[in-house]
């Protein structure tokens, strides 16, 4: 018998993101169901969920599309959970990774990319991955060997065996197919003669013929532009989709596709307009392309907005001045940013420009009136063009007439890289701009339109990793004047947010994006929200800040090697205020995360050539700072001094963006402070029982008993409040008039008011909010999280306020 279960939302009302892997699988997130409809979440929203490689904790690493994750619970386990979330009439959306599959190890775990291995070109899969096979059908580079090959050949490291279904050849715990034939072949042979090359690591960077997502040679880049490789890769999704277990998707990294709108439009099509977000990241005031048919990005610029509200402007010249002086860095990001693009052109990426240079030799070798072009002028010329473009791609379709804004931003980013071209290459800088923007160039039949259009793919899908890479990866480890600016889709020299700003950006997406999501905390922020609220504060106190810093430095003079530099040290005291809890974060988080932060910054170490001598003087540094009783007294003392103005910037942006324009989610375990740093650090367990109990006390009326009491009400009423008013929310958004610029106020289709405190340490030196003022609309309002009464006109902000920083009303 069929159980009739109650029907979802169509759409998301809000979304909680779980973590879902082998220690949080689909039977644990579905105990949780209860508790999140009692916060009053809509939607569970579920990292990826196919199959992935073995030991992975995110997903992304996708070998099977055919299977739900096993290590999760498989079918079953994710059965039950869809199960659950009906009973409670909730959803579930998934994030989907369309761009790339696993290399995993061993290698036959991913059946398609087995097949290339070892039919070639001739593989039924062939077409699915973006190889270069060349002229003389070149071999797949693999490039996992410790040392070089003819090295590994002398030592004897690799090795046939016959045993199974197939010969195989090893390499420790790698595996590869033999073409058919060759398996009795001498060592050296038999290795020739397959369809892929094994090389030492390090050949990477230079030779790969496969694209991969950014420079991670374990992701290789799928063509999910092809109808039958989309089908394939989405058909699992689709059916949990048809079948109602699934409401929605989170589309990763869609500008790593060929055709992200293309994309778009399929998914559409085959879902019947489902809910769909994309992890779009915008840069300044780049906008969403008009024409992608989904309901948004995934928030990083609500998350850039809101945050930005709570930083003051007036910081940022001593901010700045401070950090040059202890970290010899330049005052300006712009040249930091720079130097980082260019690092990862040269090196990570230059497998892709090598690919891109000799496509433009390609195409103009075919036609005469091009042919004095040189590979080297199209080298410069696109390297510069890389490092300057500032932002992850324009979106020139082949065979369209490019967007005006693709225009806009091509000849905005040639003029850039003009200036730091010689003059012979100036025509060659003319003519690439022409090709990227599928103008006329050369002779009129455009001779090789197929190379043409490769470039124009090609281009804009280097753009994204040259970026992320150079940007996300490298320029925001090495440049810290306010770290908690240094974040995805943000702009460290985009130093505060004013309310006007931010009331024209709320009331934008209202009007033209009212279903994309929002957000504060994700899996791939650097810093949780808290963390980054806290830093906030020091915005407005810069000089108490750098004579804190300076005191404890003065400390801890005898604990710095003479490797230790200031950058590093820097980070290592903001990053031990950001976390502060009563105490310091753990050791073992804060050494883990200082390692990855050096190595990401590529300074002094880096992933690929760890100098240990460097990082063990950094560590030794950080251990005698959190064994020193009276450095870490003085550090509890300068945070308790912050603990009002924390907890100001703390609700104040979890309210505000809960109740802004926009589909919110709440990143697993914030609804508690979390002071948690970049991933792994993100991705720990979370405690739901505790959780639970206190939510429930609250429900019981018991009054908040600390930060993490007062962030969890706010959450599970703004949330609960949406739900009730789900249709205001879906309508009108009103700035609300305020007598003073340290409050935000809106109101959401006549149903519900936000007020929130900003910039509360200078609030406080004007003495509080004396008789400021907020003008609400008509009617009698009662705060949800006070329960305080209050009518219309001219209300008192400081009685407002009286017991938390913020408020959210409600018609009584």
């Amino acid at each position: 018998m069929t159980v009739q279960r109650p029907s979802p939302p169509n759409r998301p009302q809000s979304t909680y993101r779980f973590q879902v892997n082998a220690g949080f699988g689909f039977d644990a997130a579905a105990d949780v169901v209860p508790y999140l409809h009692s916060l009053g979440v809509s939607h569970a929203y579920l990292s990826p969920i196919l199959q992935a490689a073995p030991g992975s904790t995110h997903g992304y690493d996708v070998v099977d599309h055919s299977r739900l994750s096993e290590p999760a619970g498989g079918q079953a386990a994710f059965d039950r959970l869809a199960a659950r979330l009906a009973d409670h009439r909730m959803g579930a959306v998934a994030d989907v990774v369309p761009n790339h599959v696993a290399v995993p190890t061993p290698e036959r775990l991913n059946t398609a990319l087995w097949s290339v291995l070892r039919d070639g070109p001739g593989s039924p899969y062939a077409d699915w991955f973006d190889v270069d096979w060349g002229a003389g059908n070149q071999p797949l580079l693999m490039a996992v060997l410790g040392q070089r090959i003819g090295k590994v050949l002398a030592d004897g490291e690799l090795s046939v065996d016959l045993d199974g279904d197939e010969p195989v050849l090893r390499y420790y715990e790698h595996e590869y197919p033999l073409r058919p034939g060759t398996e009795n072949l001498p060592m050296a042979e038999l290795v020739t003669e397959q369809w892929y090359r094994l090389a030492h690591w390090r050949v990477a960077d230079e030779e790969l013929n496969y694209r991969r997502f950014f420079d991670v040679d374990t992701l290789a880049a799928v063509r999910v532009e092809t109808r039958e490789v989309f089908e394939a890769t989405h058909e699992l999704l689709f059916q949990l989709l048809h079948e109602g277990k699934l409401h929605g998707f989170r589309i990763d990294h869609p500008d790593g596709l060929a055709d992200p709108r293309g994309y778009l439009r399929r998914l559409a099509e085959r879902t019947g307009g489902a809910w769909v977000v994309v992890e779009k990241i915008l840069e300044g005031d780049e906008e969403l392309p008009d024409d992608w048919p989904c309901a948004g990005t995934t928030g990083y610029d609500a998350l850039l907005r809101v945050g930005g509200l709570f930083v003051d402007p007036s910081g940022a010249a001593p901010l700045a001045a401070y950090h040059s002086e202890l970290t010899g860095e330049p005052a300006d990001f712009a040249p930091v940013v720079e130097q980082a693009k260019r690092e990862v052109v040269e090196h990570g990426q230059y497998a892709e420009v090598h690919r891109l240079v000799e496509l433009l030799a390609r195409i103009c070798q075919d036609d005469v009136r091009l042919r004095d072009h040189t590979r080297r002028a199209f080298h410069e010329v696109v390297v510069e063009l890389l490092v300057h473009f500032d932002r992850y791609r324009a979106y020139v379709v082949p065979g369209e007439q490019p967007p005006a804004e693709a225009v806009k931003v091509l000849e905005h980013v040639a003029e850039l890289a003009r200036r730091d071209l010689d003059d012979e290459q100036q025509e060659t800088l003319d003519l690439v701009r022409d090709l990227l923007l599928g103008r006329e160039a050369g002779t009129a039949s455009r001779i090789d339109e197929q190379a043409r259009h490769e470039l124009i793919v090609r281009f804009q899908q280097t753009c994204g990793p040259v970026m992320a890479k150079g940007v996300e990866d490298t320029a925001f480890y090495r440049w810290f004047r306010l770290s908690s600016l240094n974040e995805v889709g943000g702009d460290p020299e985009h130093f505060g947010v004013s309310p006007e700003e931010f009331h024209a950006f709320a009331a934008r997406l209202n009007d033209r994006w009212p279903r994309t999501m929002t957000t504060l905390s994700t899996h791939d922020t650097k810093r949780s929200e808290d963390v980054r609220a806290r830093l906030a504060v020091l915005s407005e106190q810069p000089a108490a800040w750098i004579e804190a810093v300076r005191s404890w430095r003065s400390a801890t003079e005898e604990y710095r090697g003479p490797l230790l530099d200031g950058r590093t040290e820097y980070l290592v005291w903001q990053t031990l205020f950001g976390t502060w809890d009563d105490g310091p974060i753990a050791e073992d988080r804060l050494q883990a995360y200082l390692q990855k932060a050096m190595r990401e910054a590529k300074r002094h170490t880096s992933w690929t050539s760890p100098h240990t001598e460097y990082e063990e003087s950094v560590a030794a540094f950080v251990s005698a700072v959190l064994g020193d009783a009276d450095v870490l007294d003085s550090v509890r003392r300068f945070a308790a001094g912050q603990a009002a103005y924390v907890r100001g910037a703390t609700l104040g942006q979890k309210l505000i963006q809960l109740t802004m324009p926009g589909v919110p989610d709440v990143y697993q375990g914030s609804e508690f402070v979390d002071l948690s740093l970049v991933d792994p650090d993100n991705r720990r367990p979370v405690d739901y029982r505790r959780r639970v109990a206190r939510l429930e006390r609250l429900d019981d009326g018991a009054d908040p008993d600390g930060l993490s009491d007062e962030k969890l009400l706010v959450t599970s009423r703004a949330l609960r409040v949406r739900r009730q008013h789900h249709e205001a929310f879906q309508g009108s958004y009103t700035p609300l008039p305020t007598s003073s610029g340290h409050a935000v106020a809106f109101a959401r289709g006549g149903a519900a008011i936000t007020v929130a405190t900003r910039l509360p340490v200078a609030l406080h030196r004007l003495g509080g909010w004396g008789d400021s003022t907020v003008v609400l609309p008509e009617g009698s309002w009662q705060d949800v999280l006070t329960g305080r009464s209050v009518g219309s006109g001219a209300a008192r902000i400081d009685e407002l306020l009286a017991d938390l920083p913020v408020a959210l009303l409600t018609r009584s």
